[in-house]
C-alpha cells in the first residue's frame, strides 16, 4: 500500500567534555519513509555517508514493521551554522604551549607550532568527543524512524480500510453474478430435453425405425448427458464458499495479503471453469463480468499487506 511520513529532530551540538568552547547551535537530522504498491518488500536507503553506519538496524527497524511494498528511506542530517575550522579554547593553547616550551627546553632546533599544526591537533581532539555521541545518535534516529513508521501504518491502515470497502463492493457484485447464474442451467436442462424430444419425435414421423419409447429414452439419455456437461452447481457452491473466506480474512483483519492473493487465485479458477462450461451468451456474460471484477481485486489485494 502506499503512504508516506516524515519526522525531524534537532540535536545541540554542545561538547562539554573536550577542550572546545561549548556551541549552542542545533543540528537537524530529519527522516522521510514512503512506500508504494509492491507484492513483497522492497527496500532501499539514501543515507549520508556520516550516518550510513546506522545502515543495518534502520533495516531491521522497517523489516519489523512493514511486509510488503517498495518502501524508501531517507535520513538527512544538515547542520546549522557550522564553520569549517575548529575554534580551540584557551585551555587547549595553554597546554600546546606548555608542551612546545618542554620540547624546546631538550630540542632547542626543534620547529615551532604553526597555525596550521594548531588546526590539525584541535581537529584530532574533536575525535574523541564524537565517539562518545554515537550511541545517543543511534537511539535519536532510531526514535525518529519508529515515528515516522508509526505515521506510515496509520497512513496505510487508512488506505486499507479504503480497500476493504471496495473488496466487500466486489464480492457482493459478485454474490449477485453467482445468484443470476443458479437458475439458468436448470432452465437450460429444460430447454435441451425438451428440443432433444422434438428432433426425435420428427424423426419418427419421417418413418424412424426406432420404438417411441426407445426414442424418448434416447432423449432422456442426451438431456442428461447434456445437464452433466453444463452443470456449474460445484464451481457456483466453490466461489461461494471462497467467497465467505474472503469476508472472514477482510474482517479479521491483521497480515492477511497473501492467503488473499490465493483466494483471489482460486476464484479465478472457478469463474474460467464457469465460462468454458457456458452453453448460453447469459452464463457466458456474468463469467466474463466474473472475470474482470475478479481481476480489479487481484490488483488491490496484491497491495495489502
Amino acid at each position: 500500500m502506499t503512504g508516506y511520513a516524515s519526522a525531524q529532530l534537532e540535536l545541540p551540538r554542545a561538547t562539554p567534555q573536550s577542550d572546545f568552547k561549548a556551541d549552542s547551535r542545533t543540528s537537524r537530522i530529519g527522516l522521510e519513509i514512503r512506500s508504494v504498491n509492491n507484492r513483497f518488500l522492497d527496500l532501499s536507503l539514501r543515507l549520508p555517508e556520516e550516518l550510513r553506519q546506522h545502515e543495518p538496524a534502520l533495516r531491521e527497524c522497517v523489516g519489523q514493521q512493514i511486509r510488503r511494498g517498495k518502501v524508501e528511506l531517507r535520513l538527512w542530517i544538515e547542520q546549522a551554522g557550522t564553520t569549517a575550522l575548529p575554534q580551540p579554547s584557551a585551555a587547549l593553547l595553554q597546554r600546546l604551549n606548555s608542551l612546545q616550551d618542554s620540547i624546546h627546553a631538550w630540542l632547542p632546533g626543534a620547529v615551532a607550532l604553526s597555525v596550521a599544526d594548531v588546526i590539525r591537533l584541535s581537529s584530532q581532539e574533536s575525535e574523541g568527543g564524537k565517539a562518545q555521541t554515537d550511541t545517543a545518535q543511534a537511539d535519536e534516529i532510531m526514535a525518529l524512524a519508529l515515528q515516522a513508521l508509526q505515521q506510515l501504518r496509520s497512513a496505510r491502515a487508512r488506505e486499507g480500510a479504503r480497500l476493504v470497502l471496495m473488496l466487500s463492493d466486489r464480492l457482493a457484485q459478485l454474490r449477485t453474478l453467482a445468484a443470476q447464474a443458479q437458475p439458468l442451467v436448470p432452465q437450460l436442462v429444460e430447454q435441451q430435453k425438451k428440443r432433444f424430444l422434438e428432433r426425435w419425435q420428427e424423426a419418427l414421423a419421417v418413418g424412424g425405425s426406432t420404438a417411441p419409447e426407445a426414442a424418448h429414452e434416447r432423449a432422456l439419455t442426451e438431456a442428461t448427458a447434456f445437464a452433466i456437461r453444463i452443470d456449474v452447481a460445484e464451481e457456483l457452491t466453490r466461489l461461494d464458499s471462497h467467497l465467505i473466506e474472503i469476508e472472514r480474512l477482510l474482517g479479521k483483519g491483521g497480515e492477511c495479503g497473501k492467503r488473499l492473493d490465493f483466494m483471489i487465485q482460486e476464484l479465478h479458477r472457478e469463474a474460467n471453469t464457469l465460462g468454458a462450461k457456458s452453453a448460453t451468451l447469459e452464463l457466458s456474460r456474468i463469467s466474463m463480468d466474473m472475470k474482470v471484477l475478479i481481476e480489479q481485486m487481484r490488483e488491490q489485494v496484491q497491495n495489502i499487506e
